[in-house]
Protein backbone atom coordinates (compact mmCIF):
# COMPACT_ATOMS: atom_id res chain seq x y z
CA UNK A 1 0.00 0.00 0.00
CA UNK A 2 1.46 3.39 -0.97
CA UNK A 3 1.02 6.76 0.79
CA UNK A 4 -1.78 7.83 -1.51
CA UNK A 5 -3.79 4.61 -0.96
CA UNK A 6 -3.37 5.09 2.79
CA UNK A 7 -4.77 8.61 2.81
CA UNK A 8 -7.84 9.44 4.90
CA UNK A 9 -11.17 8.84 3.21
CA UNK A 10 -12.22 12.50 3.61
CA UNK A 11 -9.27 13.62 1.37
CA UNK A 12 -9.40 12.82 -2.29
CA UNK A 13 -6.38 11.53 -4.15
CA UNK A 14 -6.07 14.80 -6.11
CA UNK A 15 -6.01 16.93 -2.99
CA UNK A 16 -3.45 14.63 -1.41
CA UNK A 17 -1.12 15.03 -4.41
CA UNK A 18 -1.41 18.81 -4.20
CA UNK A 19 -0.62 18.77 -0.49
CA UNK A 20 2.41 16.56 -1.09
CA UNK A 21 3.73 18.96 -3.73
CA UNK A 22 3.25 21.95 -1.42
CA UNK A 23 5.10 20.25 1.44
CA UNK A 24 7.97 19.27 -0.86
CA UNK A 25 8.20 22.84 -2.15
CA UNK A 26 8.36 24.28 1.34
CA UNK A 27 11.13 21.86 2.31
CA UNK A 28 13.15 22.84 -0.77
CA UNK A 29 12.71 26.53 0.03
CA UNK A 30 13.94 26.01 3.58
CA UNK A 31 16.99 24.11 2.37
CA UNK A 32 17.78 26.81 -0.21
CA UNK A 33 17.39 29.57 2.38
CA UNK A 34 19.77 27.81 4.74
CA UNK A 35 22.37 27.55 1.95
CA UNK A 36 22.33 31.31 1.19
CA UNK A 37 25.16 33.11 3.07
CA UNK A 38 24.40 36.28 5.05
CA UNK A 39 24.52 39.54 3.08
CA UNK A 40 27.96 41.04 2.54
CA UNK A 41 26.63 44.53 3.29
CA UNK A 42 25.32 45.00 6.81
CA UNK A 43 23.92 48.08 8.57
CA UNK A 44 23.76 48.22 12.37
CA UNK A 45 22.67 50.91 14.87
CA UNK A 46 23.60 51.34 18.55
CA UNK A 47 22.15 53.91 20.96
CA UNK A 48 24.83 55.56 23.14
CA UNK A 49 25.18 58.31 25.74
CA UNK A 50 27.77 61.07 26.07
CA UNK A 51 31.45 60.28 25.30
CA UNK A 52 31.05 56.79 23.86
CA UNK A 53 34.11 54.66 23.05
CA UNK A 54 34.30 52.94 19.66
CA UNK A 55 37.00 50.34 18.99
CA UNK A 56 37.68 49.01 15.50
CA UNK A 57 39.94 46.05 14.62
CA UNK A 58 40.28 45.40 10.90
CA UNK A 59 43.09 43.46 9.14
CA UNK A 60 42.48 45.04 5.75
CA UNK A 61 40.13 47.61 4.31
CA UNK A 62 38.97 51.19 4.38
CA UNK A 63 37.67 52.61 7.67
CA UNK A 64 35.77 55.89 7.28
CA UNK A 65 34.48 57.59 10.43
CA UNK A 66 32.39 60.76 10.41
CA UNK A 67 30.77 62.68 13.24
CA UNK A 68 27.07 63.54 13.38
CA UNK A 69 24.69 65.06 15.94
CA UNK A 70 22.80 61.85 16.80
CA UNK A 71 23.37 59.92 20.05
CA UNK A 72 23.86 56.83 18.00
CA UNK A 73 26.59 54.82 16.32
CA UNK A 74 25.77 53.61 12.81
CA UNK A 75 28.00 50.97 11.24
CA UNK A 76 27.78 50.00 7.58
CA UNK A 77 30.16 47.15 6.77
CA UNK A 78 30.91 45.50 3.45
CA UNK A 79 32.75 42.16 3.36
CA UNK A 80 34.96 41.27 0.41
CA UNK A 81 34.07 37.56 0.63
CA UNK A 82 32.17 34.95 2.61
CA UNK A 83 35.46 33.89 4.22
CA UNK A 84 35.25 36.78 6.69
CA UNK A 85 32.63 37.91 9.14
CA UNK A 86 31.95 41.26 10.75
CA UNK A 87 31.01 41.53 14.40
CA UNK A 88 29.71 44.59 16.22
CA UNK A 89 28.56 44.47 19.81
CA UNK A 90 27.75 46.99 22.52
CA UNK A 91 28.86 46.79 26.14
CA UNK A 92 27.58 49.74 28.12
CA UNK A 93 28.70 52.89 26.35
CA UNK A 94 31.33 51.09 24.28
CA UNK A 95 30.85 49.65 20.80
CA UNK A 96 33.39 47.09 19.55
CA UNK A 97 33.75 46.37 15.83
CA UNK A 98 35.97 43.61 14.45
CA UNK A 99 36.64 41.53 11.34
CA UNK A 100 37.35 37.79 11.67
CA UNK A 101 38.26 34.99 9.26
CA UNK A 102 35.79 32.11 9.05
CA UNK A 103 38.40 29.61 7.83
CA UNK A 104 42.14 29.00 8.19
CA UNK A 105 42.98 29.45 4.52
CA UNK A 106 41.77 32.93 3.62
CA UNK A 107 43.54 34.85 0.85
CA UNK A 108 44.73 38.34 1.89
CA UNK A 109 42.40 40.03 -0.62
CA UNK A 110 39.43 38.07 0.72
CA UNK A 111 40.20 39.19 4.28
CA UNK A 112 39.12 42.74 3.42
CA UNK A 113 36.17 44.55 4.97
CA UNK A 114 35.24 48.22 4.47
CA UNK A 115 33.47 50.28 7.12
CA UNK A 116 31.44 53.48 7.03
CA UNK A 117 30.80 54.57 10.61
CA UNK A 118 28.94 57.57 12.02
CA UNK A 119 29.58 58.52 15.64
CA UNK A 120 28.67 61.38 18.01
CA UNK A 121 31.09 64.33 17.91
CA UNK A 122 32.43 63.62 21.41
CA UNK A 123 33.22 59.96 20.70
CA UNK A 124 36.57 58.42 21.59
CA UNK A 125 38.09 56.26 18.85
CA UNK A 126 40.53 53.35 19.00
CA UNK A 127 41.31 52.10 15.50
CA UNK A 128 43.60 49.23 14.43
CA UNK A 129 43.77 48.73 10.67
CA UNK A 130 46.78 46.87 9.25
CA UNK A 131 46.30 47.61 5.55
CA UNK A 132 43.99 49.89 3.60
CA UNK A 133 43.10 53.41 4.73
CA UNK A 134 41.72 55.24 7.77
CA UNK A 135 39.74 58.47 7.31
CA UNK A 136 38.26 60.41 10.24
CA UNK A 137 36.43 63.74 10.04
CA UNK A 138 34.96 66.12 12.65
CA UNK A 139 35.44 63.83 15.65
CA UNK A 140 36.36 65.89 18.74
CA UNK A 141 37.17 63.14 21.24
CA UNK A 142 40.50 61.48 21.97
CA UNK A 143 41.78 59.19 19.26
CA UNK A 144 44.33 56.38 18.96
CA UNK A 145 45.11 54.99 15.49
CA UNK A 146 47.58 52.18 14.82
CA UNK A 147 48.33 50.77 11.37
CA UNK A 148 51.00 48.82 9.51
CA UNK A 149 50.65 49.92 5.89
CA UNK A 150 47.34 51.78 6.04
CA UNK A 151 47.39 55.52 5.50
CA UNK A 152 45.78 57.77 8.12
CA UNK A 153 43.89 60.93 7.15
CA UNK A 154 42.40 63.07 9.92
CA UNK A 155 40.34 66.19 9.25
CA UNK A 156 39.01 68.73 11.78
CA UNK A 157 39.91 66.39 14.63
CA UNK A 158 40.57 67.47 18.22
CA UNK A 159 41.38 65.91 21.58
CA UNK A 160 44.48 63.86 22.26
CA UNK A 161 45.50 62.34 18.90
CA UNK A 162 47.97 59.44 18.86
CA UNK A 163 48.97 57.90 15.52
CA UNK A 164 51.44 55.05 14.95
CA UNK A 165 52.25 53.50 11.58
CA UNK A 166 55.00 51.33 10.12
CA UNK A 167 55.07 52.68 6.56
CA UNK A 168 51.63 54.23 6.23
CA UNK A 169 51.46 57.98 5.52
CA UNK A 170 49.77 60.36 7.95
CA UNK A 171 47.95 63.58 7.15
CA UNK A 172 46.25 65.91 9.62
CA UNK A 173 44.18 68.80 8.25
CA UNK A 174 42.92 71.57 10.56
CA UNK A 175 43.55 69.46 13.64
CA UNK A 176 43.69 70.92 17.16
CA UNK A 177 44.60 69.63 20.59
CA UNK A 178 47.61 67.43 21.30
CA UNK A 179 49.20 65.40 18.48
CA UNK A 180 51.75 62.60 18.87
CA UNK A 181 52.67 60.64 15.74
CA UNK A 182 55.42 58.15 14.91
CA UNK A 183 56.35 55.99 11.93
CA UNK A 184 59.28 54.09 10.45
CA UNK A 185 58.96 55.10 6.79
CA UNK A 186 55.64 56.93 6.52
CA UNK A 187 55.45 60.53 5.30
CA UNK A 188 53.72 63.08 7.53
CA UNK A 189 51.73 66.10 6.32
CA UNK A 190 50.42 68.43 9.04
CA UNK A 191 48.36 71.14 7.35
CA UNK A 192 46.69 74.27 8.73
CA UNK A 193 47.10 73.13 12.32
CA UNK A 194 46.02 74.96 15.46
CA UNK A 195 47.61 72.60 17.95
CA UNK A 196 49.50 73.62 21.07
CA UNK A 197 51.51 70.38 21.25
CA UNK A 198 52.92 68.45 18.27
CA UNK A 199 55.46 65.65 18.57
CA UNK A 200 56.10 63.82 15.29
CA UNK A 201 58.87 61.38 14.43
CA UNK A 202 59.58 59.29 11.33
CA UNK A 203 62.81 57.48 10.44
CA UNK A 204 63.04 57.61 6.64
CA UNK A 205 59.87 59.48 5.75
CA UNK A 206 59.51 63.21 5.18
CA UNK A 207 57.75 65.58 7.56
CA UNK A 208 55.88 68.76 6.62
CA UNK A 209 54.41 71.18 9.16
CA UNK A 210 52.33 74.16 8.07
CA UNK A 211 50.23 75.80 10.76
CA UNK A 212 50.12 78.34 13.57
CA UNK A 213 52.70 78.31 16.34
CA UNK A 214 50.48 78.98 19.35
CA UNK A 215 51.80 80.81 22.44
CA UNK A 216 53.41 78.37 24.90
CA UNK A 217 53.10 75.64 22.30
CA UNK A 218 55.70 72.90 21.86
CA UNK A 219 56.55 71.56 18.38
CA UNK A 220 59.11 68.74 18.21
CA UNK A 221 59.77 67.24 14.77
CA UNK A 222 62.39 64.55 14.21
CA UNK A 223 63.62 62.33 11.37
CA UNK A 224 66.63 60.12 10.75
CA UNK A 225 67.13 60.65 7.01
CA UNK A 226 63.91 62.27 5.80
CA UNK A 227 63.29 65.92 4.99
CA UNK A 228 61.77 68.22 7.60
CA UNK A 229 59.97 71.25 6.23
CA UNK A 230 58.43 73.89 8.48
CA UNK A 231 56.45 76.77 7.02
CA UNK A 232 55.90 79.94 9.07
CA UNK A 233 54.03 83.22 8.64
CA UNK A 234 55.22 86.76 9.56
CA UNK A 235 52.91 86.83 12.59
CA UNK A 236 54.27 83.66 14.17
CA UNK A 237 56.34 83.82 17.33
CA UNK A 238 58.75 81.02 18.24
CA UNK A 239 62.10 80.05 19.68
CA UNK A 240 63.89 77.78 17.21
CA UNK A 241 66.41 74.95 17.52
CA UNK A 242 67.27 73.13 14.27
CA UNK A 243 70.09 70.59 13.96
CA UNK A 244 71.07 68.04 11.31
CA UNK A 245 74.29 66.17 12.05
CA UNK A 246 75.04 65.32 8.39
CA UNK A 247 72.35 67.18 6.47
CA UNK A 248 71.71 70.81 5.58
CA UNK A 249 69.67 73.44 7.41
CA UNK A 250 68.01 76.02 5.13
CA UNK A 251 66.37 79.02 6.77
CA UNK A 252 64.23 81.95 5.60
CA UNK A 253 63.34 83.29 9.06
CA UNK A 254 65.07 86.41 10.39
CA UNK A 255 66.16 85.12 13.77
CA UNK A 256 67.45 87.07 16.73
CA UNK A 257 70.46 85.28 18.27
CA UNK A 258 69.94 83.90 21.73
CA UNK A 259 71.60 85.73 24.58
CA UNK A 260 71.95 82.60 26.73
CA UNK A 261 74.35 79.72 26.14
CA UNK A 262 73.47 77.45 23.25
CA UNK A 263 72.86 73.72 23.48
CA UNK A 264 75.93 71.53 23.79
CA UNK A 265 75.53 69.92 20.38
CA UNK A 266 75.42 73.22 18.44
CA UNK A 267 79.05 72.75 17.32
CA UNK A 268 78.26 69.45 15.59
CA UNK A 269 76.83 69.25 12.08
CA UNK A 270 74.63 72.10 10.88
CA UNK A 271 72.74 73.88 13.61
CA UNK A 272 70.55 76.94 13.85
CA UNK A 273 69.33 78.66 17.00
CA UNK A 274 67.42 81.88 17.47
CA UNK A 275 64.16 83.68 18.22
CA UNK A 276 61.52 84.79 15.74
CA UNK A 277 59.48 87.76 16.99
CA UNK A 278 58.84 87.30 20.73
CA UNK A 279 59.66 83.58 20.80
CA UNK A 280 56.42 82.52 22.48
CA UNK A 281 56.37 78.97 21.10
CA UNK A 282 59.17 76.43 21.19
CA UNK A 283 60.17 74.70 17.94
CA UNK A 284 62.71 71.86 17.97
CA UNK A 285 63.79 70.27 14.67
CA UNK A 286 66.35 67.47 14.54
CA UNK A 287 67.68 65.01 11.96
CA UNK A 288 70.70 62.76 11.52
CA UNK A 289 71.43 63.22 7.82
CA UNK A 290 68.20 64.70 6.46
CA UNK A 291 67.63 68.24 5.22
CA UNK A 292 65.77 70.78 7.36
CA UNK A 293 63.93 73.63 5.64
CA UNK A 294 62.43 76.61 7.49
CA UNK A 295 60.43 78.42 4.81
CA UNK A 296 58.00 81.33 4.57
CA UNK A 297 54.39 80.31 4.14
CA UNK A 298 53.04 81.46 0.80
Amino acid sequence: MNAIDAMPEWMGKGNWKIASLLISGLLLCNIASAAIPPPRRLEQHFKVTAHPVITIHNPNGMVTVKAWTKSEVMIISTRASDDVEVEAEQMGNRVDVSTHATSDNVAPDDMRADYQINVPEDAELQIHDDAGEVNVANVLGDMNVETVAAGVDLEDAAGYLTVKTVDGPFQCLRCTGRIEASSISGNFRLWDLRSYHVRAQTSTGSLLFSGEFLPNGLYHLKTYSGVIEVRFSPGDSFDLSATSLKGRVNNQASLTPRTHAQHFYSRFGNSLFGTFNAGRAKVELSSFDGTINILKRE
